[in-house]
């Protein structure tokens, strides 16, 4: 798929996050990239063969203050080449794209791994996930 392709259904799966936490995210900055390296995926402790679907750079709402200055976005990648290794069509990309989304954006908000997979699995009882 071409990479403005994608970056469409990035855009897409944003605009789908409902705008109560959208508008919380304040200097965050989406962006999508071909494949995580090799360095970054021993760094995050991703067992040879796995890959990593997003990530979240940044410091957590939950860990910041009012009072401090400036400070550079937060940052969540996407990257392409593994959603679309793993996505059986076009719809199964778009449903992995926004589950990717929505599980960095959970980190964005203090939430931990183990906290999102949580989140994660209520949602699929309650049928709420993947749509």
């Amino acid at each position: 798929m071409r990479t403005p392709d994608f970056d469409e259904i990035v855009e897409r799966a944003f605009r789908n996050i409902p705008a109560r936490f959208r508008r919380r995210m304040n200097n965050v900055a989406v962006v999508v990239e071909d494949e995580p390296g090799a360095a970054l995926l021993k760094a995050r402790g991703v067992s040879p063969g796995g890959t990593l679907l997003g990530l979240y750079e940044g410091r957590p709402l939950t860990n910041r203050s009012v009072f401090e200055p400036f400070h550079l976005p937060d940052r969540i990648t996407v990257f392409q080449g593994p959603h679309e290794r793993l996505a059986r069509s076009r719809d199964d990309l778009e449903r992995l794209v926004e589950q990717t989304l929505w599980h960095e954006i959970a980190h964005h908000f203090g939430m931990d791994e183990r906290e999102v997979r949580a989140a994660e699995r209520l949602r699929r009882m309650r049928r709420l996930w993947p749509h």
